[in-house]
């Protein structure tokens, strides 16, 4: 992997990964932390209470992971498109997006209405569960179309690299979900006692404000920002140009369908283990979340400095890039694997256990550690250069392969077969994502993901 960089190049790689790591690190390191907090909050009216919240936000989570898919898959054109400076194509993909962001959220938010009691019903089958559940939907499900919104300009901003204001915004917009949380869902400072409904409440009034604040910054405050676009710019797309945006969006939201799917089943085999199990793994996910904020900073920063090259023509620059990309990785990989294992008994002593749990969560977590090195690996390489090359259906087809046929069967064969102890359950599932990493290296060095959408 020789990398022949001269200082110019090297320099416009480090000032991108500056510019765009950090502000979307601190973007994901503030929900990820912050998240947690509102959990703790809502679990403490009840462990119904908590599980209602839970379930009825499965469906935001879905809707999430499709409008991720959407907006990411968009991407590898936006970011090409600015690349070369065409705002013309490129305020109409933020057309594309705003399209299919009220084509899915609003199916979605009727749903949610009219069919909340029964989507809810999904996950619990407890009467009270459910009731509390709707409750929390009917309000927090109108916040959709705000967040839909917000997510547009979100991706939109990262592909033209003007990230801080956006940042500001959206951490704010956490800190106010919060701060109202404790307002409204236990009445304090003259606020009514709301409950599970102050949780929503607090939910669309802080994405209702972001939303405001987002489209406030890009028309009226920015002079000359990129996405300033009128809706004339956006609505004229030529069909050829919606068809190819599409073609590349399609499989990455196939692709994050089926990771979460796959997620989902693989935790629901740990929990046959034992509820500790199930615990233990929730911990050891929220605990990797906060060290793998890094990695979603990296990803986003390689697919603009990828997909920008790519755009003017320059494959070899691009793939020169890749492979520092990967090499990066490797050392962030090291750092942060280290970190955790140094975390690990400070973590593990927060939580009153019994001593064979105890012992089991610091395995679990120990295996965890290892796991950073293939398993962020694969997230930059899938994430960060091959879907900025849009080479997208490679991506859905080792996503189909590894993760839902070969994690959920070694998943199956661990812990049903050969009934192994969820520390060494996990290691056998891992063995997955290792063996992705292999051919994730293979396909970035063979220079087949390279795709340009320009007509450069």
């Amino acid at each position: 992997m020789a990398n022949t960089l001269n200082k110019e190049d090297n320099k416009f790689f480090y000032s991108q990964m500056l510019t765009i790591t950090i502000p979307v690190m601190l973007q994901q390191l503030v929900a990820v932390g912050l998240n947690l907090i509102d959990t703790i909050m809502v679990g403490k009216i009840s462990e119904n209470a908590l599980a209602a919240v839970g379930a009825a936000n499965q469906i935001y989570f879905i809707y999430g992971v499709a409008a991720f898919g959407i907006f990411s898959g968009a991407a590898v054109y936006a970011v090409q498109f600015w690349g070369i400076k065409d705002l013309v194509k490129l305020r109409k993909v933020m057309g594309i997006d705003y399209i299919m962001c009220f084509a899915l959220t609003i199916p979605t938010i009727i749903l949610a209405l009219v069919a909340g009691p029964q989507l809810i019903s999904l996950f619990t089958d407890e009467a009270e569960v459910i009731e509390l559940g709707k409750q929390y939907i009917d309000i927090a499900c109108i916040s959709y179309i705000f967040s839909g919104i917000s997510f547009v300009i979100t991706y939109n901003s990262r592909s033209v690299a003007i990230l801080k204001v956006p940042t500001i915004i959206s951490t704010s917009a956490v800190f106010l979900n919060v701060i109202l949380n404790f307002c409204l869902i236990y009445g304090k400072f003259g606020f009514p006692e709301m409950g599970v409904r102050g949780a929503a409440t607090a939910t669309l009034i802080a994405r209702i404000c972001e939303c405001v604040a987002m489209l406030s910054y890009i028309y009226i405050f920015s002079k000359e920002h990129p996405l300033k676009a009128k809706i004339s710019e956006m609505i004229h797309i030529e069909k050829d140009l919606f068809i190819s945006v599409m073609k590349t969006a399609a499989p990455v939201i196939g692709n994050e369908g089926l990771w979460a799917i796959s997620n989902a089943i693989v935790f629901a085999i740990y929990g046959q283990i034992s509820a500790a199990a199930l615990a233990i793994v929730q911990i050891a996910n929220t605990v990797t979340e906060v060290f793998q904020t890094l990695y979603a900073g990296m990803s986003n920063a390689s697919a603009v400095i990828i997909g920008k090259t790519l755009g003017r023509g320059e494959k070899d620059l691009s793939y020169q890039y890749g492979l520092k990309m990967i090499k990066l990785t490797f050392i962030f990989n090291i750092f942060t694997m280290t970190l955790l294992i140094i975390a690990i008994w400070p973590i593990a002593g927060i939580y009153d256990f019994e001593a064979e749990t105890t012992d089991m969560l610091i395995k679990s977590l120990l295996v965890f550690a290892a796991a950073q090195l293939p398993k962020m690996l694969v997230y930059v390489l899938v994430c960060g250069i091959i879907r900025a090359g849009g080479d997208t259906m490679w991506c859905l087809i080792m996503e189909f392969i590894f993760n839902f046929c070969i994690q959920i069967g070694l998943a199956y064969l661990a812990v049903n077969i050969l009934n192994l102890p969820l520390f060494l359950a996990i290691a056998v599932v891992m063995l997955a994502e290792t063996i992705k990493s292999v051919f994730c290296v293979q396909r970035v060095l063979s220079k087949k993901w390279m795709n340009v959408f320009t007509g450069r």
